[in-house]
């Protein structure tokens, strides 16, 4: 009797079992897709080649084709015209397009501080913020989160975009070029292009958001980065997919919290390391504390980049944008919990 009844058991173990898998192994509706960034070397984006280096999407049953643009306005764009399905970008992004009509939202927090940095060429005049009127600042791309960030230092000193000329120079070796070829009097861009123009000598810092001080005295607090985001339509149609993606930033996420610089180092192409991998292992120990921890965006980090946008968008002042529409915070929550 005994016997039966642990057959019975086992029987009705493995008929939940059987039952669970099909919850537990979703197939993604899009499990072949096309992911936008702009700039992928630049650790902005770092979780981002975590997860394809790594394997994590893979492992979600996903097949992810990456086109790297010069900038984050760039890879909007092939999303607003269909050519990629997501982009890693700012998150500033989504609450200009909610102004503009269009329905974006980003699914995961991949960086709580955006890590840039504004520097002057050291030889120049340029010694502080209020310098800057007249200059030639490099930025990844015009439109971008680097473009933004000087926008907003401008408006704290009473200076507007129009004060300035912005020039795209990318996020790689090409905008270290650039910047030694004396072309420029100041560039806002990320690592590891400012370590290494750092290291060189041939920069002094006006604005650093690598740091927690760094976003306090700059924002008052945290201000949400890099995310994954999409056409709103996007997560409607395919959550599956969308829950798989998220899944696999939160695991690089998870990774990159114990990782050391020369983990981190290990895992990246080796054209990343810019011909100098001590300097890359030194930028990355800089850029370390920018990543999300949760992969939450907090409310008052929602908050703080609608501030900064408002200082120098005049269309952003008029417009009603709801936050809250921003970002759909279900994936991670899910990630969380194991990702089912």
């Amino acid at each position: 009797m005994k016997v039966l009844q642990s057959a019975l058991a086992l029987v009705a173990a493995l008929g939940i079992a059987a039952t669970a898998v099909p919850a537990v192994a979703q197939q993604a509706e899009k499990p072949k897709l096309t992911l936008g960034v702009g700039g992928k070397p630049l650790l902005y984006y770092l979780p981002l080649t975590i997860a394809e280096r790594k394997g994590f999407f893979k492992d979600e049953g996903l097949d992810v084709s990456i086109n790297d643009f010069g900038g984050g306005a760039k890879s909007l764009q092939a999303l607003i015209g269909g050519s990629v399905d997501v982009v890693t970008g700012a998150y500033e992004h989504t609450i200009r397009m909610q102004a503009k009509g269009q329905d974006i939202v980003s699914v995961i927090e991949l960086g709580r501080f955006p890590g840039i940095v504004l520097v002057a060429k050291k030889d120049s005049n340029i010694k502080s913020l209020k310098d800057l009127k007249g200059a030639k600042i490099g930025v990844t791309a015009p439109g971008s989160s680097t473009n933004f960030f000087v926008n907003f230092l401008l408006a704290k000193e009473g200076l507007k975009p129009e004060d300035v000329a912005f020039v795209g120079v990318g996020g790689g070796a090409s905008a270290v070029a650039q910047m030694k070829r004396g072309g420029l009097d100041a560039m806002s861009n990320l690592d590891p292009v400012i370590t290494k123009l750092e290291s060189d000598g041939d920069v002094i810092v006006l604005a650093d958001s690598r740091t927690e001080q760094g976003n306090d005295k700059i924002f008052g607090g945290t201000n949400p980065a890099a995310v994954l985001y999409m056409k709103t339509d996007f997560v409607t149609q395919n959550p599956v997919t969308t829950q798989k993606l998220v899944n696999a930033f939160y695991k690089a996420l998870a990774w990159l919290k114990t990782a050391t610089p020369e983990d981190v180092a290990a895992v990246v192409p080796e054209e990343y390391l810019l011909g100098d991998k001590a300097l890359y292992v030194a930028a990355v120990k800089n850029s370390l504390p920018i990543y999300s921890r949760t992969g939450m965006i907090p409310e008052s980090g929602m908050k703080n980049a609608l501030n900064m946008l408002v200082e120098f968008d005049p269309e952003l002042k008029a417009a009603k944008v709801d936050l809250a529409k921003t970002f759909d915070p279900r994936f991670v929550k899910k990630a969380s919990e194991g990702g089912k």
